[in-house]
């Protein structure tokens, strides 16, 4: 069973080295940062540490540790929330002498000597909290643990209104809610947004499109983001913007960075996962993420949701 595996794996290592995807959101950091509060507040003697790049928006949550290459060397390395080997941030988690992916996306890409993934979790946070439950007392988690687990499912459900949100998820986020962290100052770290976002969002609103087929654009140019004084990294908290305007079955955004063109993607309904992977992405069903390099595959992308949508019976 991968859950007793992993378990196992942490006790027989002194040092275990925390992993997630690129451009983290809130599941990843809770998940990641949430496993080492776990881990540490249990095994206090142990060396754990979280590494990758930081999004100054998510660093309330928490903050990277710097470690040199030679920590690696006989370190057990964890992977949360990372569907595939190419979105793992910092490359050096193959120098681990073992890996474990933990995740709930669709296992497109198996990676590591150890795999639990599941799909039907609302997040890789959720798993987090369920590895807690499984070790049956003998795991502990602290007061911040509890606040990083709850926000990534929180961040991962969209305040829980995504169909991944289930009766398991509402059990955990109860337990997590009985820890008294700061819930409050938790959303608004999440979803407060500085003035320039909100103007940002505003443009959004006014200059989004929206075919026969349900699909709705926006492209947020280089010459868009510079008026605005809004770098890429800032427009994650963008993408829901649409989610409650009628009509539209499917929206994507386009973020024109220095050498790529990020696609943000997001669904009522039709599949847009395999869609995503088809641009050198990936992600879940109703929500994925790509990258394209030109304007004109851009157009290409635009058609195959066209197509997608337009073929979409629910």
């Amino acid at each position: 069973m991968p859950k007793q595996q992993i378990l196992d794996a942490i006790k027989e290592n002194d040092t275990i080295i925390l992993h997630r995807h690129v451009r983290p959101d809130a599941d990843a950091l809770g998940s990641q940062c949430g496993l080492k509060e776990m881990i540490s507040t249990t095994f206090p003697e142990k060396n754990v540490f979280v590494v990758g790049e930081e999004d100054p928006a998510l660093t309330f949550l928490a903050e990277m540790d710097d470690i040199a290459d030679d920590m690696f060397t006989d370190a057990l390395v964890i992977v949360c929330d990372t569907a595939n080997t190419g979105r793992i941030s910092d490359v050096r988690y193959k120098l681990g002498k073992q890996i474990i992916k933990i995740d709930h996306h669709p296992n497109v890409d198996p990676y590591g000597d150890i795999m639990w993934v599941d799909t039907t979790a609302s997040s890789t946070s959720e798993m987090i909290y369920e590895l807690l439950l499984f070790g049956q007392g003998e795991w502990k988690l602290s007061e911040y643990g509890a606040k990083l687990i709850y926000g990534g499912i929180v961040g991962d459900t969209g305040r829980f209104l995504f169909p991944s949100t289930n009766n398991k998820t509402f059990r955990y986020a109860a337990d997590l809610i009985e820890y008294p962290f700061d819930r409050q100052a938790l959303y608004d770290g999440l979803y407060n947004v500085e003035v320039k976002i909100a103007r940002l969002r505003g443009y959004i609103l006014q200059n989004f499109t929206l075919t026969k087929s349900g699909v709705s654009k926006i492209v947020l140019s280089k010459e868009v983001l510079e008026q605005f004084d809004v770098l890429p990294l800032e427009t994650g908290k963008l993408v829901g913007t649409l989610g409650e305007v009628k009509g539209i079955k499917a929206w994507i955004f386009f973020v024109e960075e220095e050498d790529v063109i990020r696609v943000r993607l997001r669904s009522k309904g039709p599949v847009i996962n395999e869609l995503a992977q088809k641009y050198n992405g990936g992600g879940h069903p109703l929500a994925s993420g790509a990258s394209v390099s030109s304007w004109e595959e851009a157009d290409r992308f635009m058609e195959d949701l066209e197509a997608l949508c337009a073929a979409y019976k629910g």
